[in-house]
C-alpha cells in the first residue's frame, strides 16, 4: 500500500477520513463544493507565483506510474539540476507499505550525497500563512524519504507560505520524531477492521468529501460531538468518566466535570445545561447569565450591520445596514458595495455617513468581525477617532449576549443555525459567507452582475436574521423574568 503526504496531512486533521480515503466506498463521497474548488485554484495560483521565481526541471512521467516517475527524478538528481518540481521518491517502509514522496520542489544544496558534491532538500508550497504542525510533519516526511534516496539526511526542509516572509525553515530534529509517531499511528488505523469513531468538528469537516456520510451517522447516534462546546479534548475527558450520551451528560453534576482537563467551574455547568436544552428541545437560561440590565432591549431606531469580505484580497467589499425605525414602523436596507477592490474606501465613507444620521441608534451585529473590521478600516483610511469611537461604542454583539446567557437546542451557534431554529430562512438556500467569497471572485472575473445581486440579497438576509435573533432574545428574557416576578 502506498502512503503519501496527502494521507499524512489528512490523518492529522481526521483519523476517520484517512481510513475512508483508502477503504471507503468512493461513490458515497460528496461532490467538491465551490469553496474547496476556490482553495484549490488559489493553491495553484500560489504555486505558480512561487515557481515563477526559479528555473526548474520536471520529471517526465505518467501520473500513477510511480516507478518510472522515480527513475526520471533520480536522473535529474544525478545530473545535479538546481530545482526539481514534483519529483517522485519511493521508500520501502515496512511489510506491505511504501512511502511515496512528491515534494513541490527538490532544491539543490552543497553536501556529500550519493550523487556527488551536492544534495537536495525538500520545499513545499503551502497556501497557509503560518507554519502549521501538519505542514511541518509533511515536510519531515519528504525529508525522511529523501534521506534514504540520497544517503544523506537534510538538516532542514522548507515551507513556502503565503506571507511576505515566505520561506520558513522546518526543524527536522524536532519534527522527524513526531512525524514517525504519526506515521505509525496512521498505519495502525489503516489496519483496523472498521473506520474510527465519528467526530463532527465543523471547522475541519465542512470541506471534507465524507462529511455527509459522517454527519448522518453522528445524527443517528445522537453523538456528543454535535453538542456545542464538546471539543475533541472534552469528548475524550467525558469518555474517560463514562459520559457518552446526552442523557448521561444532562444528569451529571458540574462538580464531577470541573476538575477535568478542558473544563472549569464555568464550562462544566454551561455544558450540562446545553445538554439539558438539547434533550428537552427548549431554550434554557445558562448559569451565571449576563445581568438583566445588560441584555439589550428595544430602541426607537436600530441598525443591523453585516459585512461581506474577500480575505485573499484583504478586502471588505460589502457593508450592509438594515435601518429599523420602530416609531415609523419602517425597515430600509442599505447595501454599500465595492464593484471593484479600489472602491473599499468609498464604501467605508458611505457607511460612516449613514450611521451618523442616527447618532443614538444601537448598531447590532453578530460576532466580533464587524467590530474589529470597523477599527481596521478606520486605521486604514485615517478616519479621525472622533468619528469612529462613538460609533464603536454603539456596537452590540448579539452573538455574545445570546451565548453568554442562553442555551438553545441546536448543534451550532452560527447565525444560520440560530435563525433557522427561529423559523427564519435565507432567500438563497445555498448561500453562505464562503460561497460569497467565490461569487465575488467570479464577478471580478466575468462581470456577471447577477452574482453581486445574490451576494447583496444574502447580506440583507444576514442583517434580517440578526434582527430576528435579537428580537427573540429580548422577548425571551422579558417573558422569563416577567414570570419570575409575578
Amino acid at each position: 500500500m502506498l502512503i503519501n503526504a496527502e494521507l499524512l496531512l489528512q490523518y492529522q486533521r481526521c483519523k476517520r477520513r484517512t481510513f475512508l480515503d483508502i477503504h471507503g466506498d468512493k461513490s458515497q463521497r460528496d461532490a467538491p463544493n465551490e469553496l474547496l474548488q476556490k482553495l484549490q485554484q488559489d493553491k495553484i495560483a500560489h504555486q505558480l507565483s512561487a515557481l515563477a521565481k526559479v528555473t526548474y526541471h520536471q520529471a517526465d512521467y505518467s501520473y500513477g506510474n510511480w516507478e518510472a516517475a522515480e527513475a526520471a527524478t533520480l536522473e535529474l538528481m544525478q545530473r545535479g539540476v538546481e530545482y526539481i518540481y514534483k519529483g517522485v521518491l519511493l521508500e520501502n517502509y515496512s511489510e506491505g507499505y511504501t512511502l511515496l514522496s512528491r515534494p513541490d520542489l527538490l532544491v539543490k544544496r552543497p553536501g556529500k550525497s550519493c550523487f556527488g558534491d551536492w544534495m537536495y532538500v525538500p520545499a513545499n508550497i503551502e497556501l497557509g500563512k503560518r507554519p502549521k504542525q501538519e505542514y511541518q510533519v509533511v515536510a519531515a516526511f519528504h525529508a525522511q524519504v529523501l534521506a534514504t534516496i540520497q544517503d544523506l539526511a537534510p538538516e532542514t526542509a522548507w515551507l513556502i507560505l503565503r506571507t511576505k516572509e515566505r520561506n520558513y525553515p522546518v526543524d527536522l530534529l524536532k519534527w522527524t520524531p513526531r512525524m514517525q509517531q504519526i506515521l505509525e499511528e496512521l498505519i495502525q488505523v489503516l489496519e483496523l477492521p472498521n473506520p474510527p469513531e465519528v467526530f463532527i468538528s465543523r471547522q475541519k469537516c465542512n470541506l471534507c468529501h465524507w462529511y455527509s456520510q459522517c454527519y448522518a451517522i453522528a445524527q443517528s447516534e445522537k453523538h456528543l460531538s454535535l453538542l456545542p462546546g464538546v471539543t475533541p479534548l472534552r469528548y475524550t475527558q467525558l469518555q474517560d468518566v463514562a459520559i457518552t450520551t446526552l442523557e448521561s451528560l444532562a444528569n451529571t453534576s458540574p462538580s464531577a466535570l470541573e476538575n477535568l482537563v478542558g473544563f472549569d467551574r464555568e464550562v462544566a455547568p454551561k455544558l450540562i445545561v446545553q445538554a439539558q436544552s438539547s434533550l428537552e428541545k427548549r431554550p434554557l437560561i445558562l448559569p451565571y447569565p449576563l445581568p438583566i440590565k445588560d441584555i439589550t432591549f428595544t430602541a426607537p431606531i436600530e441598525l443591523y450591520f453585516d459585512i461581506e469580505a474577500q480575505p485573499d484580497l484583504d478586502l471588505n467589499y460589502l457593508l450592509g445596514v438594515l435601518v429599523v425605525d420602530r416609531l415609523a414602523n419602517t425597515e430600509e436596507f442599505y447595501s454599500f458595495l465595492a464593484d471593484k477592490p479600489e472602491d473599499e474606501g468609498l464604501v467605508w465613507q458611505q457607511f460612516l455617513d449613514l450611521v451618523w444620521q442616527y447618532p443614538e441608534a444601537p448598531i447590532y451585529h453578530f460576532c466580533v468581525y464587524e467590530f474589529d473590521t470597523v477599527k481596521r478600516l478606520a486605521r486604514l483610511y485615517n478616519t479621525p477617532a472622533s468619528l469612529v469611537r462613538p460609533v464603536l461604542n454603539r456596537f452590540v454583539d448579539v452573538y455574545e449576549q445570546l451565548t453568554q446567557s442562553v442555551a438553545l437546542p441546536i448543534e451550532s451557534y452560527a447565525l444560520k443555525a440560530i435563525a433557522r431554529w427561529l423559523g427564519f430562512e435565507w432567500r438563497e438556500k445555498e448561500a453562505s459567507g464562503a460561497k460569497c467569497i467565490y461569487w465575488y471572485d467570479q464577478w471580478l472575473e466575468t462581470g456577471d452582475r447577477s452574482l453581486l445581486e445574490i451576494i447583496q440579497s444574502y447580506n440583507e438576509d444576514d442583517c434580517r436574521a440578526t434582527l430576528r435573533v435579537k428580537n427573540w432574545l429580548v422577548n425571551f428574557f422579558q417573558d422569563e423574568y416577567g414570570l419570575r416576578l409575578a
